[in-house]
């Protein structure tokens, strides 16, 4: 008897699957993981060893990191896929592709193995911005960025790490500016395979562009009072500093919309720790 091959349009209306749709994971979107519930906005999508993650924020600032399987989250009640934001590469005058932080796009190119080197900044939101505008050039290089609780403690952080020639440390230092307790803390450190950089403003908030941001200019908050969530009443956003983060995260395109004293600071760090071991940026 003669086999015959399998015909989809023969099953059943009710036994076929349907596609999910696909759907970019752009930070705040909301969703629900399929299989525990959990509710919150985008924060970032990461590929690790296991495939690509993608980590939500549900309303009390937790975190939760899940896989990006298909149909594995809830849109509005509906199963969706989700899949990794590409990357912004604006095109230069001669038509070369470009990164977001404006280094000339290398197509097809492999991550390199991660130095033992790394790139240290102060908390969460330095590192998901850092990330955003550098992040292509990062995985070119091979570089590791990681977010401290603060830098309070920063000789005995780099003391844990044990920078050398082939393990340089860069720091990046929010408010570095004469007289700051940073400015005080930041000269303790003296290594010569550490270099601690930093920027003028409270937050990083501040690097992002006013114009970029959408806003006339940032507003001055009274001493005493925390930054953020003065900023967000003073500006009529609502008191939820997570979602502000990730409104002025979504509105940074590329290095243009950064201010200048940011920009100069990461590119001296990168070259840096990338720097060969016979060779001390000066």
């Amino acid at each position: 008897m003669r086999s015959r091959s399998y015909d989809p349009d023969l099953t059943p209306p009710w036994k076929r699957r349907k596609t999910a749709t696909e759907v970019t994971a752009a930070p705040g979107l909301v969703v629900e993981e399929v299989s525990t519930g959990f509710c919150g906005a985008v924060i970032r999508c990461e590929k690790t060893a296991r495939g690509l993650t993608v980590t939500l924020e549900d309303r009390f600032g937790k975190h939760r990191v899940f896989p990006m399987e298909p149909r594995g989250f809830l849109l509005e009640g509906q199963p969706v896929t989700l899949v990794r934001p590409r990357a912004a590469t604006p095109t230069s005058p001669a038509g070369k592709g470009r990164t977001a932080s404006g280094s000339v796009a290398v197509p097809d190119t492999r991550a390199r193995v991660a130095r033992a080197g790394r790139i240290y900044v102060e908390g969460r939101h330095d590192a998901e911005l850092v990330e955003k505008v550098w992040g292509d050039d990062l995985r070119i290089e091979g570089v590791v960025v990681e977010y401290l609780a603060g830098v309070d403690d920063l000789p005995g952080v780099v003391r844990e790490f044990g920078p050398g020639p082939d393990a340089r440390l860069g720091v990046l230092v929010d408010h570095l500016v004469p007289g700051s307790k940073e400015s005080r803390i930041a000269a303790q450190v003296t290594h010569e395979d550490v270099l601690v950089v930093g920027h003028p403003y409270i937050d990083i908030w501040q690097a992002v562009k006013p114009a970029s941001a959408g806003i006339e200019a940032w507003p001055r908050v009274p001493r005493g009072q925390d930054w953020k969530t003065g900023v967000c009443r003073a500006l009529g956003w609502p008191d939820n500093t997570g979602a502000a983060w990730q409104r002025l995260l979504g509105a940074v395109g590329s290095y243009k919309d950064l201010e200048p004293e940011l920009l100069g600071r990461v590119e001296e760090l990168i070259d840096f720790v990338t720097a060969p071991p016979d060779g001390h940026p000066g």
